[in-house]
């Protein structure tokens, strides 16, 4: 009677324990066949699954946070240009005394000219010579400027000649902030000056390490690259146009690891640039005993037309940021080249399912757990049962020894 119930009850317990293994069995994450089947909660957020594959990994690497990406024009040094507060100073030559602005009783003597007091560009964009009147300046250059006053003077003066310099240059400037040396507004130079050369006369870095980061905005449009990326990859390093604003940053970068690796937490970049492959290794690879290699995966939000250039079917998402989960095989063996070239970014997370033998495995150890405690008290029962009759058995045993003895 006891074995039947056993059996039964054991019977019931291993059919609920296969029907519900998948939700009550411990484990780190995801099955990965679940994940490649972009299974989600009612509750859940959709995501896009993409396999990284050569062309998924180069349009990454096209659309990489660098400045040359985002300004792409490689020329020199644009001219600069004066501009309102620019502050000028303006001299005129005669080629004699008795002219214009040389008075006849000062003879013949070296350098006719006369320098007038220095003079900011005003809010309409001119200048004033006198005789000459306003002269316009917003947006000419200084042979443009130096032309025009010619121009104006040529029929009262004595072949006059003129010489516009500079005294101070507010609006070909451009800022310089964020962590360097001394932040400050600096003079555009005629000669062209890159990124570097900004940053340098601006003190340099505070922080010239892996973490730190440069932005540079121009007419309403940002790039921002690694501070590293401007010297290993120099065609970051563009020339800088008049109105820039170059911010230097400081941003820590790490990423986070769960699952089936060797470590699971959060890990530090500690570079200037990370690829997979570095991060599973950072992470202490994967676990030989749990890991799955065809279901390794990296949890990141792409804007949405970069996830369109990979394939993704973005319509049924909403919002600028479609999340997507990238599954890279690692049991094919060209899938560590492709690791050794996908560019890790800050905050991505990093997950390796567990092969399916160890949920396997999980089970078996559940069910024979399961077994064990029904087996226990049916075991004490009969236990108890057996001690109970052997201990009657003697008992009779000694009554009818005694019962002999009497007689």
């Amino acid at each position: 009677m006891f074995g039947a119930q056993a059996i039964a009850r054991i019977a019931l317990l291993s059919a609920l324990c296969l029907h519900c293994a998948c939700s009550i069995l411990p484990t780190s994450g995801p099955a990965g066949s679940d994940v490649r089947a972009e299974r989600s909660g009612p509750d859940g957020l959709p995501y896009a699954l993409v396999r990284v594959t050569p062309d998924v990994v180069k349009v990454l690497d096209r659309k990489a946070p660098r400045i040359a990406r985002v300004f792409p024009d490689q020329r020199g040094p644009g001219e600069v240009r004066f501009g309102i507060g620019d502050v000028v100073s303006v001299t005129v030559f005669e080629a004699g005394a008795g002219g214009l602005f040389i008075p006849l009783e000062a003879g013949v003597r070296p350098g006719n000219f006369i320098t007038l007091p220095n003079q900011s560009v005003d809010n309409s964009g001119n200048i004033t010579v006198p005789y000459a009147g306003l002269i316009r300046a917003k947006g000419r250059t200084v042979v443009e400027v130096q032309r025009a006053i010619v121009d104006a003077l040529k029929d009262r003066a004595l072949e006059p000649q003129a010489v516009v310099a500079v005294v101070d240059q507010r609006a070909s400037s451009v800022s310089v902030l964020g962590d360097v040396g001394a932040p400050s507004r600096l003079s555009a130079n005629a000669n062209g000056e890159r990124l570097l050369d900004l940053i340098a006369r601006a003190g340099g870095p505070k922080n010239p390490g892996y973490d730190t980061w440069v932005m540079l905005e121009r007419q309403g449009r940002q790039g921002t690259a690694p501070f590293a990326a401007l010297i290993n990859q120099p065609e970051n390093n563009i020339f800088v146009r008049a109105q820039d604003t170059i911010y230097v940053f400081t941003e820590p970068r790490t990423f986070v690891a769960f699952g089936a690796s060797g470590q699971q937490g959060q890990f530090p970049f500690a570079a200037w640039r990370l690829t997979l492959a570095e991060a599973i290794a950072k992470a202490g690879g994967l676990s030989d005993n749990l890991a799955d290699p065809e279901s390794v995966f990296l949890y990141r939000g792409e804007p949405r037309d970069v996830a369109e250039l990979m394939g993704v079917d973005s319509s049924r998402f909403v919002g600028p940021i479609i999340p997507i989960i990238f599954n890279l095989n690692l049991r094919d063996p060209s899938g560590y080249f492709l690791a050794s070239s996908f560019e890790m970014r800050n905050k991505d997370v990093l997950f390796t399912s567990n092969a399916p033998s160890v949920e396997a495995t999980k089970f078996m150890t559940y069910v024979r757990m399961v077994v064990g405690t029904v087996n226990d008290p049916i075991n004490a029962a009969i236990g108890a049962y057996v001690l109970k009759g052997l201990a009657q058995g003697s008992t009779l045993a000694n009554t009818s020894v005694v019962t002999g003895s009497a007689r």
